[in-house]
């Protein structure tokens, strides 16, 4: 038997989980996660990871792997993705990726630019900007330093404008730069299968109400409360997970929880569709579901 990778990508709620577990049970296989929240022990349910009766049916790796904490990254990602690969070689078997993060499903395939640490100075100060509303200060300072680069980010995306500010505070020198610099990607994108499901937006938009209440009713809350009284910074790249600030401003007595519900929903129907267009954008030749 031959090993083959097989990619599956989409928006949230659009069944990459249980497409990847089926196609896991047609061949020995491992499925490695490509999600940048389900990456996070805190979240279980608000990440939708997959359940216990589900990881018993198929190896499932780098699932709720890393620290609240921890500022987990592209490169992380890639790194303990590296000795997967070699295993799942090693003992012929197939490998599954799927997740809805398009930047490592990119940084897979077409390798990563090794960008240095930011200074923990200059992400204070960023994240600063963020809080008070100026994110139109970041972009007037991006476009100064170089005007290709209003061409090169989507700034209508603030957690782009945010990395790419503090890329170039902190070197010099423009985040997409750096990216010219590639390393040798893990896989071969020219030869795996990559599946990219994209159900209609009437649907995913149901799908979406119906599951968030659903992790509602399976204890997203007490997940939320968990993460409050650990104490974590509200800035942590494990905070931004889908629903977790409206749950939280629950919680905390703002808003009532049908309030809360509505908002998570809102919210994250407005991530699935910059998803979408990012997947769209850069997966025009994935086969489409």
């Amino acid at each position: 038997m031959t090993s083959q990778t097989t990619l599956i990508a989409g928006p949230t709620a659009s069944g990459k989980s249980d497409h990847a577990l089926r196609l896991a049970e047609t061949s020995p296989s491992v499925i490695i996660n490509a999600d940048a929240l389900q990456v996070y022990d805190c979240w279980s349910i608000l990440s939708a990871r997959p359940q216990p009766s589900d990881l018993a049916l198929a190896d499932h790796r780098l699932y709720g792997h890393v620290k609240a904490d921890c500022r987990y990254s592209v490169g992380a990602w890639l790194r303990d993705v590296a000795p997967i690969l070699r295993e799942a070689h090693t003992k012929d078997l197939s490998v599954i990726v799927v997740g809805g993060t398009g930047l490592y499903f990119d940084a897979l395939t077409n390798g990563l630019a090794h960008v240095p640490e930011i200074k923990p100075e200059v992400r204070a100060a960023s994240q600063a900007l963020l809080n008070s509303n100026e994110l139109h200060k970041m972009i007037a300072d991006l476009e100064a330093s170089d005007p290709e680069i209003r061409f090169r980010i989507d700034t209508n995306n603030p957690m782009r404008v945010q990395r790419s500010w503090e890329v170039l505070t902190s070197t010099g020198r423009p985040l997409y730069k750096w990216q010219m610099e590639k390393t040798a990607p893990l896989v071969d994108g020219s030869s795996c299968e990559k599946t990219l499901i994209n159900p209609p937006t009437e649907v995913l938009n149901e799908r979406i109400e119906a599951r968030f209440r659903k992790m509602v009713e399976l204890g997203a809350l007490e997940e939320c409360r968990q993460f409050m009284n650990n104490g974590y910074d509200r800035n942590l790249p494990a905070a931004r997970a889908l629903g977790a600030s409206q749950l939280i401003s629950f919680l905390e007595g703002h808003v009532d929880l049908d309030k809360a519900i509505q908002d998570a929903t809102i919210a994250t129907r407005q991530f699935a569709k910059r998803q979408r267009t990012w997947l769209r954008n850069r997966m025009s030749d994935w086969n489409k579901i």
